[in-house]
C-alpha cells in the first residue's frame, strides 16, 4: 500500500507598521505595531477564527477517532509568539495534538522563518536552536525532522541541517533536478553527512492547496473519492508527500468551498482503505528497524542522491529564490540586514537582537517582489501592503532606525 505523508506549516509574520521618518528619534522603536492599532493582532485573530481553530479541532477529532491517521506539522517561532499573545486556545489545541506522539510529529523549523541558512551559518544555527528550545518548552519534544524556511534548500543547507543533528529534511521535488526519477522515493543529501530527505509531491499537494476551489480546473469539483483514486495509482513502496500551508484550510480555501468536510472524509475513507497507509516523516526517514546510528547511516548511504547546487524552494512556478531575491529592493535590504549581525550582537541588547531577527523574516522580502502574471498575482494576494514599493519604503525606514541603534 502506498504511504501518505501530510505536513502542514503554521506561520504568521510580524508586519511592519507605517513607521515614519519623524519616528526615527522615538526611543520606543515600535516597528511592528502602533498604540492605536495593531494589524498583526487583527490578522492573527481573523485567521485563527477562519483556519487555525477549526482545522486544529478537526485534526484533533480525527486523530482521536482514527488511530491509523498520522500527520506532521511545524510552527515558526514568530507564529507561536503571536498565538501565545492573542490565541491561547490555538496553543492549547497544539499541545493536545502533540500528546499523540505516535500519530503526530512536530517538525523542526527556523524560529524567525528567515533566509539565514543562505547568509549566516552562525545565525542559522542560533535560530534553529532557539526553535528547538521552544518545542521542548511548549510541547516537550525535540524535533528529529527539519523543514527550512519556504523549503529553501541546496547542498550547503543540507550539510548545515545534518550538522545540527537532524535525522531528515523535507524539500521540494523540482522537476528540472529529478532527471525523470519519482518524487515518491526517499533520497539523501549530497554532502558528507547522513541526511535522508522526503520530496514534496507538488501536483497532488497543489490540487488541494491551490486548485480545490478553482471552477475552471478540469478536475473540479474535487471529491475525496476522486483524490483517493489518484493515490491508488502508486505502488506499495512509494510515499506520497503532501506538503502545504496550514492556512489552506479556511483561509486560502474558504469554509464555503467545502474544504473541511473534504479533508475529514479523505482521512476517514483513507483509514478504512486497505490500500492507503498514513505515515509521518520520522517513520520514513528514521525507521525503527535500525537500532544503532551506524546501521541507520549505512542505510542512508544506499539511498539515491538529490543533488541541489543552486537554491530551490516551494514558491512560485520556478521553485527558486526569485520570490525573495530577484530585484534590487530585495538584494539591497537582505545584504544590509545581515551586514548588521556583528554590530547587533556586540550590543548585547535583547530587544535590539529580537527586532533584528524579526526583520529577517522572509515575508518582508516576499512583499517586495515585482513579478507579473500568475506569480505576481499570488504575491499581491499575500502582501500586507499596497505595492512592493511600499514594502520597500517601510522596511528601509525601519532599517535606518535599526542601524542608528547599532552605533
Amino acid at each position: 500500500m502506498p504511504k501518505v505523508c501530510f505536513y502542514f506549516l503554521l506561520h504568521q509574520p510580524y508586519r511592519l507598521t507605517n513607521f515614519a521618518v519623524t519616528d526615527l528619534s522615538d526611543p520606543r522603536h515600535e516597528y511592528f505595531c502602533q498604540d492605536c492599532y495593531d494589524q498583526n493582532r487583527e490578522v492573527f485573530q481573523k485567521v485563527a477564527q477562519k483556519s487555525y481553530r477549526p482545522m486544529l479541532s478537526l485534526l484533533l477529532d480525527l486523530v482521536e477517532k482514527h488511530p491509523e491517521f498520522k500527520f506532521s506539522f511545524s510552527c515558526s517561532g514568530v507564529f507561536l509568539e503571536q498565538a501565545q499573545a492573542w490565541g491561547p486556545e490555538v496553543i492549547d489545541l497544539l499541545v493536545r495534538l502533540s500528546k499523540h506522539r505516535s500519530q503526530v510529529e512536530i517538525v523542526g523549523e527556523n524560529y524567525y522563518h528567515s533566509l539565514s541558512a543562505l547568509y549566516s551559518q552562525k545565525e542559522f544555527r542560533a535560530q534553529v536552536k532557539q526553535h528547538t528550545s521552544l518545542m521542548r518548552e511548549l510541547f516537550d519534544v525535540k524535533p528529529v525532522t527539519f523543514r527550512n524556511t519556504e523549503m529553501i534548500y541546496n547542498n550547503y543547507v543540507g550539510w548545515q541541517v545534518a550538522r545540527l543533528g537532524f535525522r531528515g529534511i523535507l524539500v521540494e521535488g523540482v522537476d528540472r533536478l529529478m532527471q525523470g526519477r519519482p518524487k515518491t522515493q526517499i533520497y539523501r543529501a549530497n554532502c558528507d553527512l547522513a541526511l535522508p530527505m522526503l520530496l514534496k509531491h507538488a501536483q497532488l499537494s497543489d490540487d488541494i492547496a491551490f486548485r480545490f476551489s478553482q471552477k475552471s480546473w478540469s478536475q473540479w469539483p474535487l471529491t475525496s473519492e476522486k483524490y483517493l483514486s489518484w493515490l491508488h495509482d502508486y505502488r506499495d513502496e512509494e510515499t506520497i508527500n503532501l506538503f502545504m500551508d496550514f492556512e489552506t484550510f479556511g483561509e486560502h480555501q474558504w469554509e464555503s468551498t467545502g474544504i473541511f468536510p473534504f479533508f475529514a472524509r479523505l482521512v476517514e475513507t483513507g483509514c478504512q482503505d486497505a490500500h492507503i497507509q498514513f505515515t509521518t516523516p520520522r517513520e520514513q526517514l528514521s525507521p525503527k528497524r535500525f537500532t544503532t546510528k551506524k546501521d541507520w547511516s549505512a542505510w542512508v548511504k544506499t539511498l539515491p542522491i538529490y543533488n541541489v547546487d543552486d537554491p530551490i524552494s516551494w514558491a512560485d512556478e520556478d521553485r527558486d529564490l526569485s520570490a525573495w531575491r530577484a530585484n534590487d529592493f530585495q538584494y539591497d535590504t537582505l545584504q544590509k540586514i545581515y551586514e548588521l549581525e556583528a554590530k547587533v550582537k556586540a550590543k548585547k541588547d535583547p530587544r535590539l537582537l529580537a527586532d533584528w531577527r524579526r526583520l529577517q523574516t522572509s515575508d518582508h522580502f516576499y512583499y517586495m517582489c515585482t513579478k507579473y502574471f500568475a506569480d505576481g498575482d499570488v504575491h499581491a494576494y499575500f502582501s500586507a501592503y499596497d505595492s512592493p514599493y511600499e514594502a520597500y519604503r517601510r522596511y528601509c525606514i525601519v532599517l535606518a532606525d535599526l542601524q542608528e541603534r547599532c552605533q
